[in-house]
């Protein structure tokens, strides 16, 4: 462990009509504890959990890498700007760590092939091979498993939207056996029922006001998958009746 806490500071905010200002779960919530290794941010989208993640891992001195900047039609000047009215707080010295976000993935992949055409041995950093050949998938599992054995606190948004459940079920292999280990931590904003069912994590819910702890089988994921998957077997059943009930006749 080595996030503590983090305080949103109302009285910092610049305004309350513009995004993220104006989202009354920011407005009433004051504080997150962080009472494990592994804590996840879970919510709709639009909800405000990714930009906290953002804000906290701007105020945690950890750099969010960016790709190529669009033009944009309008913009909102407050939109990245939360980090500025919330305060965190260390257990002991802060950490180093890293921010991970699949859409500016493949950016940094390239960028790295361009370093490694100069210095080959950057490479082994992340498993001797480089990341442009391999799969999306394999390359971003290539990168956890390089960098999560370090101390540090790591922050991810929505890893899973470029790994298969397979893939899925190896980061959260990763992420217990980290965090059991004591040197790592990890926040993470996702929609995964695999990944929520890491052992001991703390889950946050953003659908409600003010953000509060929920368990497992609270959270919106575990039940649009278990009604899912139950309705599924339902309809399953019901065929496999009317298929016998025809080959009687």
């Amino acid at each position: 462990m080595h996030l503590k806490r983090v305080m949103l500071l109302h009285e910092k905010f610049p305004t309350k009509e513009f995004y993220p200002f104006n989202l009354e779960i920011l407005q009433r919530t004051k504080r997150i504890e962080f009472k494990s290794p592994v804590t996840f941010f879970v919510g709709e989208n639009g909800s405000g959990k990714s930009t906290l993640l953002r804000a906290v891992s701007h105020k945690c001195g950890v750099h969010i890498w960016h790709g190529e900047t669009r033009r944009r039609f309008e913009k909102n000047m407050y939109e990245d700007k939360l980090y500025r009215a919330i305060a965190i707080e260390w257990i002991g010295d802060a950490v180093p760590g890293s921010f991970f976000a699949s859409e500016h993935f493949q950016d940094f992949a390239q960028l790295l092939d361009e370093w490694a055409d100069e210095t080959p041995d950057i490479l082994d950093y992340f498993g001797g091979k480089s990341l442009m050949t391999q799969s999306h998938g394999q390359s971003i599992l290539a990168f956890f498993k390089a960098r999560y054995e370090r101390e540090g606190i790591y922050f991810m948004d929505e890893p899973e939207t470029a790994l298969s459940p397979r893939s899925q079920l190896e980061l959260l292999k990763l992420l217990d056996t980290m965090g059991k280990a004591g040197h790592a931590q990890f926040v993470i904003a996702t929609h995964s029922p695999i990944l929520l069912s890491c052992p001991d994590a703390v889950i946050y819910d953003f659908n409600r006001v003010p953000i509060r702890e929920i368990s497992y089988e609270e959270t919106e994921p575990y039940r649009i998958y278990r009604d899912f998957f139950r309705e599924m077997e339902k309809r399953f059943s019901r065929g496999e009746e009317m298929f016998a009930e025809r080959s009687t006749k």
